[in-house]
């Protein structure tokens, strides 16, 4: 039995051959409607979600399973103070696999250790959100057509941002990725990761000017400043405005960038740039639906 609780968990290999399969998905559909027929998936959201949510439950019921679970944490027991091991050794009897999402890092690893039945981290607090690095690897693979020799610039909140840790991670795996971090200086990606990165003689560079380093970019992650990673509503209010991305700041970028961002988006991606072709964060979240399909059938065994 597998679990997916880091992006590390997974071998390269591994990362293909779900890439590969979640391509295969969308260009067959019909060969997998049923692959999941008998099959349910728990999907336990202690933390509010949209995407996250609904493409796990859209994904399952496409693979012809069903979806049972709750979507906020005071609709579950953890309201009358059930632990989370509890919460997965009970659902472990209802459930043939389930996802998690939960404030608190290393919840979803409790639920692991304590569940007897697949169990897919889909996030946990600021530490890693696996299923949205599978989502941007399989939009790198469709936009790129590769996963190395890319220089790929993260902007925005990096500290708090469980979507750039993950993916970060799983670009060391690939040679020759060039890593730009652009955040104020308050919200810099955390130093073990840049302790990682040294170690495995990652490239990386750190500026606080997006405009500085927008030519060199093959793609742009953004993100959003997360108001509910603050412990103080001022300094949200000060750095939440930090990065705004409009045409006016693409005019030096490459023709082929890709622009991606894990969404919900607030006012980090002005609307106009939405119609640039270059812009492809709608089209990532639809891929999440795809590549989550792929990652339930491999945990679960099913060829």
């Amino acid at each position: 039995m597998r679990h997916l609780i880091d992006i590390l968990d997974l071998s390269t290999q591994e990362l293909d051959q779900i890439i590969a399969k979640a391509n295969d998905i969308i260009d067959n559909p019909g060969e997998y409607s049923e692959k999941c027929h008998g099959k349910k998936l728990a999907t336990l959201f202690f933390e509010p979600s949209t995407r996250t949510r609904l493409s796990f439950e859209a994904a399952m019921y496409e693979l012809g399973g069903n979806v049972l679970g709750f979507s906020e944490a005071k609709s579950s027991s953890s309201a009358k103070g059930e632990s989370v091991a509890d919460t997965a050794s009970v659902l472990s009897f209802y459930a043939d696999i389930m996802a998690m999402r939960h404030p608190k890092e290393g919840a979803p690893l409790v639920a692991a250790m304590n569940s007897t039945v697949p169990v897919i981290n889909a996030g946990d607090g600021g530490h890693n959100h696996p299923t949205q690095t599978l989502t941007d690897l399989l939009t790198i693979n469709r936009e790129k057509g590769r996963f190395d020799n890319l220089t790929v610039g993260f902007c925005g909140d990096l500290k708090f941002g469980r979507t750039v840790h993950s993916l970060i991670m799983a670009l060391t795996r690939y040679a020759n990725n060039k890593i730009v971090l652009i955040s104020p200086m308050e919200l810099r990606l955390p130093s073990y990761i840049k302790d990682t990165l040294d170690k495995l003689n990652i490239e990386y560079i750190e500026s606080e000017s997006l405009e500085a380093v927008m030519p060199e970019l093959d793609i742009l992650y953004m993100t959003r400043v997360q108001r509910e990673r603050f412990f103080n509503e001022e300094d949200y209010l000060r750095l939440k405005d930090s990065y705004i991305l409009n045409p006016e700041k693409l005019t030096t970028a490459k023709e082929d960038l890709r622009i991606m961002h894990p969404l919900p988006r607030v006012n980090e991606i002005s609307t106009a740039v939405d119609k640039d072709p270059r812009a492809c964060y709608f089209r990532q979240a639809m891929y999440g639906k795809y590549v989550r399909m792929s990652l339930i059938l491999y945990l679960l065994g099913i060829e």
